[in-house]
């Protein structure tokens, strides 16, 4: 196919999808979903917004100076501080882009910027000027496009282009837009406004109405030639298009759609376990792609026709977007050197330290568990890494017992700036005891919003993974931790949530984004 049959897959996972309540990540856990995504070969990834906070500058720094094969992206407002911020951030980027917005629907121009259209053209066209003079790829949005009037945004997007965009992204910011009536809007910008041939016409659809995928693959149909994108759908709400369903929509409906990308689909699993053990949000099993039940069968009619003939009830090759290295044939006896193999593999690559630590508590899981999987290693490593980061408060160890008619108690050994605490409670449980134990220490005044288990894989020797969302004076972190003790690995998550939240305390207040 030529290029211009060539879909252009945009992935703001950690700049939407990290707006997304409490799945804000780490600089580091950010630069390891990056390196997943270049390795998933994604063309763009929105590393951020560079202006948000010291955190976000310094995450958008990093994934830029170290991301060599796809186009590394700063979000910024249509303001001159935003823009020189984004382009400071990227400036050692192989391949950097610069992605400002304006609203334009009537409802933002008057309650939110209290602007009137004239101005919020002009304003437009000097931010593009501006991002133009500091960075050769530019993108402009037109915040809630799905909401706003075509003829002001045929005017706004011709001036866009005029003053140096070459790439329009037309959002669905509230997730408004309807499948036929937005590939309608994609037909009627392409075709009336005069300069329209010069940039790329993208989507960034929201899944409010749970249409974001097929308002994405209406305006593709209709022109379109780059969809904005998350793993998992993550985002704002009720989320983003989910990147892994627009990808295989477009593979396997090729003969329809007559459209390719440049995903390299058999890692896409992969991905999406990392993101969601990093930002705490797990997928449905019924998950479409990448759901624990996406290529299972329960009916014996369908259980029949599969074994007969696979396409039968299958549409896709579960191989192709990477279930079939599901399953990790290591045990304790393994050596470093297939360790850190079947770790490259999954696309996770560490330094000599880090590769010491995650291998001695591999071989510390191999002795509890009999089979591993890549599941185990995604949570294995994210712990490891977590242990190794800069800590205010450090589980050492715990006692918990547990009996009909008693209330539970918990005794933990903390460190705290390193100075060791004994504490004990009791509670209602023994979660419940183990946290109270732990706040008559710390008393962090924050509210626990989630208590999650998850079984990483099957069978009663699984790890739990668990996750904690604390809330303290509007802040919203996800701590995580994994153990094959769910009780520990409850503990962790508590801890690993007080200590995001000393981070978070930092930081300043993220800014909204399209």
């Amino acid at each position: 196919m030529s290029s211009s049959d060539r879909v252009i897959i945009f992935d703001t996972t950690l700049r939407d999808g990290e707006q997304s309540p409490g799945a804000s990540m780490t600089g580091e856990e950010k630069l390891r979903i990056a390196k997943a995504l270049e390795r998933l070969k994604v063309d763009v990834i929105e590393a951020g917004f560079a202006i948000a906070s010291p955190g976000d500058f310094a995450a958008v720094k990093a994934i830029a100076d170290h991301i060599k094969d796809s186009t590394v992206c700063s979000l910024s407002r249509a303001l001159d501080a935003d823009i020189e911020r984004a382009a400071e951030a990227l400036a050692g980027a192989n391949s950097g882009r610069i992605h400002t917005f304006i609203a334009t629907s009537p409802i933002h121009m008057q309650h939110k910027l209290r602007m009137q259209p004239d101005q919020v053209i002009e304003q437009a066209v000097k931010a593009v000027r501006k991002a133009r003079s500091l960075c050769g790829d530019v993108e402009f949005s037109c915040e809630d496009a799905g909401r706003s009037e075509i003829d002001f945004l045929c005017r706004i997007i011709e001036a866009a282009i005029d003053a140096g965009a070459r790439t329009i992204n037309i959002p669905d910011t509230v997730g408004y837009a309807i499948p036929h009536q937005f590939g309608e809007t994609i037909a009627a910008l392409l075709q009336r406004i005069p300069n329209a041939d010069k940039a790329v016409f993208s989507v960034h659809c929201h899944n409010d109405l749970g249409l974001a995928v097929a308002n994405s693959l209406a305006a593709v149909v209709a022109g379109a030639r780059q969809v904005e994108c998350t793993i998992n759908g993550l985002g704002e709400r009720a989320g983003n298009a989910s990147l892994e369903e627009i990808v295989m929509a477009i593979k396997t409906r090729q003969d329809l759609l007559q459209l390719h990308t440049n995903i390299d689909t058999p890692h896409i699993l992969a991905a999406s376990r990392l993101v969601s053990g990093i930002t705490g949000f797990p997928v449905q099993p019924n998950k479409a792609i990448v759901g624990a039940n996406a290529f299972a069968h329960e009916s014996g009619i369908h259980q029949d026709g599969v074994l007969k003939h696979r396409e039968t009830y299958e549409i896709m090759r579960a191989q192709d977007v990477g279930w079939h290295t599901n399953k990790l044939s290591l045990g304790k006896l393994s050596g470093r050197n297939a360790f850190r193999s079947r770790l490259e593999e999954l696309g996770i690559l560490l330094g000599a330290e880090e590769l010491n630590a995650a291998f001695a508590r591999f071989k510390d899981l191999a002795d509890k568990k009999h089979e591993i999987f890549d599941e185990d290693l995604q949570a294995l490593v994210t712990d490891t890494l977590a242990e190794e980061a800069p800590e205010h408060f450090k589980l050492l160890g715990m006692e918990v017992s547990s009996r009909t008619g008693v209330a539970p108690q918990a005794r933990l050994s903390l460190s705290i700036d390193g100075q060791t605490l004994e504490t004990s409670a009791e509670g209602s449980g023994p979660v419940d005891a183990t946290f109270k134990a732990i706040e008559r220490v710390v008393d962090s005044g924050a509210t626990l919003l989630l208590y999650s288990v998850n079984a990483i894989t099957q069978g009663t020797d699984s790890q739990g993974e668990v996750t904690v969302r604390l809330e303290r004076g509007g802040r919203i972190v996800n701590g995580n931790g994994a153990d094959t003790d769910i009780l520990v690995a409850s503990a962790k998550a508590y801890v690993n949530a007080l200590n995001l939240m000393q981070v978070s305390a930092k930081a300043n207040p993220q800014v909204d984004g399209v």
